[in-house]
């Protein structure tokens, strides 16, 4: 880190090697970003962070301070930034060669990393198809398990089963198995009307160490529909975790539950681990705790430890030879996206698993402390519930506990927390009234415990400034 690098409010513009102060750089900003998910009104009257740069844990912005990175960079870092290791492999890769289509040809990088993701992944995936996110991936997915029934013959099987409040991505494809009223209203008449079921949730703050058991009961509604409708349904389509629904985590033992009522109906099994995967949520996948493999399965985000964007679906034997024929034939699956199997990101990517053997390792006492010190929210009066699985917390905070009263949505419940959280040194992002923490895996309980300290105060802080506005409320009432 230079000199310049470290003066508090100045950056320095990479391609003419300038100094621009923050000034400056939130004008630009405002004049001609649009922020993905962002309300873009709210957002220029508030005062965003502008990052300079990260070490470990930590993010520096332009205002001179470090913060923890308690949302992984929306859950996608994994070994920390600047991990050196990463750091040598990119550099590596770059004196090689920065970008080379897959398409009907390979590069080195990409090969590496389809078969050590083939070796880590659970048994029975076989064939990767490398994309460049967790939508692209989910895509591909979607249109695999379609193409498949097409392919042996069977084309009534179009449709896919979802779960309600699960999130897939925002492509189209990606939509259409995860429907929205509230995200995707203006989409809805684009989007086929596929079936979508209650996700079971686990009970508030479960122990993350509960056996892997789980109420057949639950696959009822599933088992039902698959019955009556089976000759028309290609796949189920399932996150082990509710991501960006708000952390909220499946029954142990649910993925199980619908393996065995997939293969019991001919139907495919797709499991979406881009939020879920390389140990967020305490072991290599969702499904390696579970010892399910599913026929399709959707990587993203952690992959590359966070470094660049690239994306897996990886499928069965069986699948990928259901692809295969003469040209006249058409069973060719005719999808693929520039930069599949960046050599840059298959790099950093191979790095980043060759890292993940000892992470895994270190996950348990860290998973108990998020459990131990998260049981403290438990008193707050605007808690209305708190839901972990591995390193993946989300709190859902309400008005008042007593009546299960909510917030309106308009009123950004959750933001309130971020910005005490901002205040103390610690970023998230929230989703409406869900404060969702999901800090680095690599995390050491050190830092975990200071994190921690940080986020049970924004909680404190945020009660304090709601308290304020239902007095100030209060008084008005009475003036009037």
């Amino acid at each position: 880190m230079n000199e310049a690098d470290q003066r508090i409010g100045v950056a320095i513009d990479p391609t003419h090697g300038k100094a621009v102060d923050n000034e400056q750089l939130q004008a630009w900003d405002a004049q001609h970003s649009w922020h993905p998910f962002t309300p873009m009104r709210q957002y220029l009257t508030s005062d965003p962070l502008m990052i300079v740069q990260g070490q470990g844990v930590k993010l520096q912005a332009t205002d001179g301070r470090w913060y923890y990175d308690g949302c992984s960079s929306i859950w996608l870092n994994i070994h920390g930034h600047r991990h050196p290791y990463l750091d040598t492999a990119l550099q590596r890769q770059l004196a090689k060669v920065a970008h080379v289509t897959m398409l009907g040809q390979a590069n080195v990088p990409a090969t590496l990393l389809a078969k050590r993701l083939v070796d880590v992944v659970p048994p029975g995936l076989t064939r990767c198809h490398f994309s460049d996110c967790g939508a692209t991936a989910v895509e591909i997915a979607v249109k695999t398990a379609i193409q498949y029934w097409h392919n042996l013959g069977q084309p009534k099987k179009q449709q896919i089963v979802g779960f309600e409040n699960n999130y897939h991505g925002d492509t189209l494809g990606a939509m259409a198995v995860a429907r929205s009223d509230f995200f995707h209203s203006p989409f809805l008449t684009l989007l086929p009307p596929n079936h979508q079921l209650p996700y079971p949730i686990c009970p508030d703050q479960a122990d993350p160490t509960a056996g892997e058991t789980c109420d057949p009961a639950l696959g009822q509604d599933l088992e039902t529909l698959l019955q009556q409708q089976g000759e028309q349904i290609a796949a189920v389509i399932v996150e082990p975790v509710q991501g960006a629904g708000g952390i909220l985590p499946a029954p142990p033992g649910f993925l199980q539950l619908l393996r065995q009522i997939c293969s019991r109906h001919n139907v495919l099994m797709i499991v979406d681990e881009v939020a879920t995967g390389f140990g967020h949520t305490g072991d290599w996948f969702a499904c390696t705790r579970e010892a399910v493999t599913p026929d399709i399965l959707c990587l993203g985000k952690g992959l590359s430890g966070g470094y660049l964007p690239i994306a897996a679906t990886l499928t069965t034997e069986s699948i990928y030879e259901a692809f295969l024929g003469e040209i006249a034939e058409q069973k060719t699956l005719y999808h693929g996206h520039s930069f599949a199997g960046n050599p840059l990101a298959a790099a950093v990517s191979l790095a980043s698993l060759d890292l993940m053997p000892r992470l895994i390792q270190s996950l348990p006492p860290k998973i108990e402390l998020l459990h131990r010190r998260l049981a403290a929210l438990s008193d707050q009066p605007h808690v209305w519930q708190v839901r972990q699985r591995g390193l993946m917390a989300g709190v859902t905070v309400c008005r008042d506990r007593g009546t299960g009263e909510r917030f309106h949505f308009s009123q950004r419940a959750g933001y309130v927390v971020a910005q005490h959280a901002r205040e103390l040194g610690l970023i998230l992002r929230p989703i409406g009234d869900v404060v969702i923490l999901m800090p680095p895996p690599c995390i050491s309980l050190e830092d975990l415990d200071q994190l921690l300290d940080q986020f049970l105060e924004a909680f404190d802080r945020a009660a304090e400034t709601w308290a304020t506005k239902s007095q100030d409320t209060e008084t008005q009432d009475t003036d009037t």
